[in-house]
């Protein structure tokens, strides 16, 4: 089996989490600016298989889009064209930064490592990717 990847695209930072090859657990990969990100995930899916990439769908609370969402739809065509062996799919992101502060909240992280914006994006990569992985049980 090949990895199943997870995105929570920011503006500035993205956050990715990946399952084990046997699509069990999910876990935090890295933070990289988003710059970075499409030569990052290349040379990624280069050294390790990747069956697909689960993509946060930013929307507000109440379902309307937010302002990141046409970033993230410019990326994922861009994704399509140049790497459609690798889909990629969206997945409702909504309320997945909460989530990652309550989880770090729970885990006990002091105050600074709370502060630490790359691990929440991560965090929230990982969210994502745990959600998905339930919704297809």
């Amino acid at each position: 089996m090949a990895r199943i990847l997870s995105i929570d695209y920011g503006k500035k930072r993205t956050g990715l989490a990946v399952t084990d090859p046997l699509q069990i657990i999910a876990g935090g990969l890295a933070t990289v600016a988003t710059s970075e990100l499409f030569d990052f995930l290349k040379a990624y899916i280069a050294r390790e298989q990747v069956e697909m990439i689960v993509i946060g769908e930013p929307r507000q609370p109440n379902g309307e889009p937010s302002e990141n969402l046409a970033r993230v739809q410019q990326f994922v065509n861009r994704w399509r064209k140049a790497v459609p062996e690798v889909p990629i799919q969206y997945y409702d992101e909504r309320f997945t930064s909460v989530l990652a502060h309550q989880a770090m909240l729970d885990g006990g992280l002091k105050k600074k490592a709370r502060q630490n914006k790359g691990l929440v994006d991560e965090i929230s990569a990982t969210i994502i990717l745990e959600d998905f992985m339930r919704s297809k049980k």
